[in-house]
């Protein structure tokens, strides 16, 4: 494919997909999955997953930092232009005209209903990104990664602890275990 129609699918992709989102980053995460990685190929199933860790983690929406590291992927810098703009603008227009009826829409029944039955949808897609997420590790059949996960879940949903703490210690048991197999890498 031709490098400024590369670029101009990256821009309209994210604009197209952040532009009929609701429900925050992680539904948007999942509609990156299926387009780049289904629909596209331009990304495959493990490259896509290592790209949502690293979004997670970086600071900031995770909107953006998606469409940075998927457009630093495909693209580099210019890549990261065209998927950041694509996918910034259309929230910014909503927003934008959003507030400037705010008061108008405060109250209004037919709104809220709505609302509440985009919560609805939002949390399937949600439950979705999670499944593909959680399959994507299992299937690597590595007994250690499918036990963080679920001990990771289990510390923040049953014994609440803070995702900033779950977040550094499977980062340092990360590193460990790369240490490690470094280590037996540089001896055999």
């Amino acid at each position: 494919m031709e490098t400024k129609q590369k670029y101009l699918k990256i821009f309209l992709s994210t604009l197209y997909l952040s532009a009929f989102t609701f429900g925050g980053g992680y539904v948007i995460i999942t509609l990156l999955k299926r387009k780049f990685v289904d629909e596209l190929h331009w990304i495959d199933q493990e490259e896509m997953l290592d790209l949502v860790a690293i979004a997670q983690s970086s600071p900031g929406a995770i909107a953006v930092n998606g469409a940075i590291v998927v457009g630093y992927k495909l693209g580099g810098i210019f890549g990261i232009l065209c998927a950041v703009l694509g996918a910034v603008i259309p929230p910014f227009i909503i927003l934008t005209l959003v507030s400037m009826f705010y008061n108008a829409f405060r109250d209004n029944p037919a709104i809220q209903a709505l609302l509440r039955g985009m919560k609805a949808g939002v949390a399937a897609v949600i439950m979705s990104v999670v499944w593909d997420m959680a399959a994507g590790v299992v299937k690597c059949r590595d007994w250690i990664l499918t036990a963080v996960m679920a001990a990771a879940f289990a510390a923040n949903y049953f014994l609440r602890v803070n995702v900033i703490w779950i977040i550094l210690i499977t980062a340092a048991i990360g590193a460990i275990r790369t240490l490690i197999r470094t280590k037996k890498g540089a001896k055999a």
